[in-house]
């Protein structure tokens, strides 16, 4: 029975990282070309896509440091669009059905695996077989019949063909050279050219293999209970990962509240600490004014009593230099030696210098009392702004107590959500656990005995020669000499020109016939509506070819240098034709009319685009 299948469409690659420029490559719809210097990144372009579609292993170019995502874009059959996102050096790939084309922060609509494992259901290989429609298609494994499930790898590598398997000895057929992966080689070959898969059979096991088999599902039973008791609650995977999503959920919002309250205790402090500097220095400079305040009116109380003094001894010279008879009271002379008048100038002169010493003293005074005022009212501002900031602190005081308050409870709610989420992820390992050990014993309980009949082991002599000939076309539409007769001799896994196999060539041939055997491939699967990529990326499929050389009719055994470039001229003029889509990696221009009706990117050192990472 023939798989109804649609085909992917290549649309972007792309390279980003935090702080990074883009490094994108946008794929034309049917043929793109890349070509240019060597080491610009050429190579590393298709070494990625074939990464992004399930490699196990790429190996990073110093130019690509610091970025942190590679994006290949897909369109689905259907023509949904599907981005794929992948870390560098990881095994998962996140799935986003939209086009994106820069650094992604959103969630992924799904994560799977990113390099395919029989055992696993949950691989970028499952999702991709499924949108193609081939998602139950089964190929051979071995001889006697047994079958595995048909991987996104068994396509990708008949479809993207780097540089070095380009111009390798082994069959482009052949994928990892082993011998026990030859049947399902040829297997997946069998498959793209009649569309039909394998019946899922199985060979079962022989008596002594039961035997063993029933103590390997003993022993997993046993595991799977002792896992089974290490589990503390009875919810499902499904309702542990719901709960899970709930609980990071709740973590994300107490960790914001518990930040946003850290910051406000911290503010709080910072102030605080502000309040305080500020009030030790109002009291110290209030200490200051107050005692020099002491001091100053002191001051102006000894002032104002020399004053009073002053007048008191005033008036008391006047009365007694007045009514006093005998001795003079101020200078001490008897009568006898008193002049008239003697009493009343020795009085005048004590008045002037009491009046002299008032003067000096009020002006003192004068003085003194404007400095009082200025410290007065600086002790009563110093008072009011000592208050005040007192206020502010005490208000300080209250507000960081309530913080200190709501984070205790804060860092508590945390910790026992993230005691919750380790409970949650535990459960989530031991049933990821339980369900590997369950996987193991269903695939032993379920072998059964070797089927009667096997399936059939090579294709049709029509369905080969069919093929053949669309090969012979396009070596031939290619004007590739000395390869007469090209086809595909399927007991061999090998494709042959010139009555010579593919390995028993030069490297310049081998690229060339590896480039025709993917090309045909994939021309023969999408005009006969049968399973296929739909696209095919080739490196440097004629690079290394050269014109033979031709002797004169002259001299025979001198060459002829006149060297054309037809084959390369007419590869591209084919590829223009191509029902799918094409990249092609090269180092040379390609012809003109190519660069006219293709996209292009050139990449040259010299100017323009210097190569794929800036």
């Amino acid at each position: 029975m023939r798989a109804i299948v649609g085909s992917l469409q290549l649309v972007h690659l792309t390279y980003a990282g935090s702080g990074k420029p883009l490094a994108q490559i946008v794929f034309g719809p049917e043929l793109t070309t890349i070509y240019g210097a060597s080491d610009t990144g050429k190579t590393f372009i298709v070494r990625s896509v074939e990464y992004m579609l399930g490699g196990a292993k790429l190996t990073m170019i110093p130019e690509a440091e610091g970025y942190t995502q590679i994006l290949l874009g897909l369109l689905l059959p259907g023509g949904s669009p599907l981005t794929l996102v992948r870390r560098p050096g990881t095994n998962s790939t996140h799935l986003h059905y939209e086009d994106l084309r820069d650094l992604v922060h959103r969630p992924a609509d799904a994560t799977v695996t990113s390099v395919h494992n029989a055992r696993s259901k949950n691989s970028l290989s499952v999702h991709l077989m499924r949108a193609m429609g081939l998602g139950e298609v089964r190929i051979r494994k071995n001889e006697a019949g047994g079958t595995r499930s048909l991987a996104l790898t068994d396509l990708v590598h008949l479809s993207v063909v780097t540089e070095d398997r380009m111009i390798a000895m082994p069959s482009p057929v052949i994928r990892t050279g082993a011998a026990n992966t030859r049947t399902a080689e040829t297997s997946v070959m069998r498959f793209l050219l009649t569309g039909e898969g394998d019946p899922s059979i199985d060979t079962g096991p022989n008596a002594g293999q039961r035997r063993v088999n029933r103590g390997q599902i003993n022993l997993l039973d046993q595991l799977v209970i002792d896992l089974s008791a290490k589990l503390e609650s009875d919810e499902s995977e499904r309702d542990l990962r719901d709960r899970l999503a709930r609980v990071k959920t709740a973590i994300d919002a107490q960790s914001t509240a518990l930040r946003s309250a850290d910051e406000g205790h911290r503010e709080a402090v910072r102030e605080r600490m502000t309040h305080a500097r500020q009030l030790a220095g109002l009291d110290e400079r209030l200490a200051e004014v107050s005692d020099l305040l002491g001091r100053f009116r002191l001051l102006e109380d000894q002032y104002r009593s020399d004053l009073e003094r002053l007048v008191m001894v005033n008036e008391a010279g006047s009365i007694l230099g007045y009514f006093r008879v005998g001795t003079c009271v101020f200078c001490g002379a008897d009568p006898e030696h008193q002049h008239p008048g003697h009493g009343q100038q020795e009085s005048t002169q004590l008045h002037i210098a009491v009046q002299a010493e008032a003067a000096k003293t009020t002006a003192l005074l004068t003085d003194l009392l404007p400095t009082i005022a200025d410290l007065a009212r600086e002790q009563e501002e110093a008072s009011r702004t000592w208050r005040d900031v007192k206020g502010d602190l005490e208000a300080l005081d209250e507000r960081i107590g309530e913080a200190e308050g709501q984070i205790a409870p804060l860092r508590e709610g945390l910790q026992e959500l993230l005691d919750a989420r380790s409970a949650i992820e535990r459960g989530l390992e031991l049933h990821s656990r339980i369900a590997e050990l369950e996987d193991k014993r269903s695939r032993l309980d379920g072998e059964g005995a070797v089927p009667a009949t096997r399936p059939a082991e090579y294709i049709a002599a029509r369905v080969v020669n069919d093929f053949d000939s669309v090969l012979q076309r396009t070596v031939s539409s290619w004007e590739v000499p000395a390869v007469d007769n090209s086809g595909y001799d399927q007991y061999n896994a090998e494709v042959r020109a010139g009555g010579r196999p593919r390995e028993g060539r030069g490297k310049g041939v081998r690229s060339v016939l590896h480039s025709a055997f993917t090309t045909s491939l994939a021309r023969f699967c999408i005009e006969r509506d049968l399973p296929h990529l739909g696209f095919v990326v080739l490196d440097s499929p004629v690079v290394t070819y050269r014109q033979p050389v031709k002797s004169t009719p002259e001299d025979p055994d001198l060459p002829d240098v006149r060297i054309t470039s037809t084959v390369v001229d007419r590869f591209y003029e084919d590829m223009l034709d191509f029902p799918g889509q094409a990249v092609i990696i090269e180092n040379g221009d390609p012809p003109l009319g190519v660069l006219s009706e293709a996209t292009t990117y050139h990449f040259t050192a010299a100017e323009g685009r210097p190569g794929f990472l800036p």
